[in-house]
């Protein structure tokens, strides 16, 4: 019996620790970002001590920089990456591609200056809107080394991202769900494939039954079975990418 108890005592350890040294301590809080001679209100979060570690570039929903993203840059803080919420919506709803693009760069020279940060490995991720501009601007930015795709529309815009998979050569996750009707779910498998063709490095993560913007309800981070798994995905996929 002291045997048993002996090993089970012992495989808790194993188990937990690991998991306790992945969890961090996160510094958070709003920043400036400068770009285009105009100051851009953003969100960064931050493992308390140690690093360098990768960095990653978040570019938020149609809808703004809302509590459901700080939450999640919080998290992903505490999996061990520096990461930087643009608020590129602070002087326009729709401001232009070459806007966003420029604040991305901007952004990562950001990261690139912290100590803490890693600049040989910054990665970028966006949702909706966002999702699109990871689409359309991980091809374009050679300093990106990885990105994550949240239902993003591969055929809109002039270039459109699917017009660019032929220059994409950093790897890339695309996360949807198969009920998202303002980016349906056969575009995405279409771009599967103009993917494929191309020969890009690339992942798709699908969800049956999840809507457009899935990982938030309400403005805030969902925390169920589903929005756990496609989390954990993201943030595996930096760890593979970024090491």
């Amino acid at each position: 019996m002291k045997t048993k108890l002996a090993v089970i005592v012992f495989l808790l350890i194993v188990l937990v620790i690991p998991m306790m040294a992945q969890a961090q301590d996160v510094e958070a809080g709003d920043v400036e970002v400068t770009s285009g001679g105009q100051v851009y209100q953003s969100y960064l979060a931050a493992p308390g001590d140690g690093g360098p570690y990768p960095g990653i570039i978040l570019i938020h929903s149609f809808r703004g920089l809302e509590p459901g993203y700080r939450t999640m840059v919080d998290q992903l803080a505490a999996e061990g990456f520096v990461v930087l919420a643009l608020g590129w919506q602070t002087f326009e709803q729709s401001p232009s591609d070459d806007t966003v693009k420029q604040l991305v760069q901007d952004g990562m020279t950001f990261l690139s200056d912290r100590d803490d940060v890693d600049a040989e490995r910054i990665g970028l991720t966006g949702f909706c809107a966002g999702g699109r501009y990871t689409m359309l601007l991980l091809p374009q930015l050679d300093a990106l080394r990885a990105g994550v795709a949240w239902y993003g529309f591969p055929y809109q815009g002039e270039p459109a991202p699917a017009d660019l998979v032929g220059d994409l050569a950093a790897p890339m996750l695309v996360i949807h769900g198969t009920a998202d009707n303002p980016s349906p779910i056969a575009d995405i498998y279409r771009y599967a494939t103009d993917l494929h063709n191309a020969s890009a490095d690339f992942e798709l993560k699908v969800y049956s039954g999840e809507p457009h913007g899935f990982m938030l309800a309400n403005g805030e981070l969902r925390d169920d079975d589903t929005a756990q798994d496609a989390f954990r995905e993201m943030a595996d996929f930096f760890r593979r990418k970024l090491a």
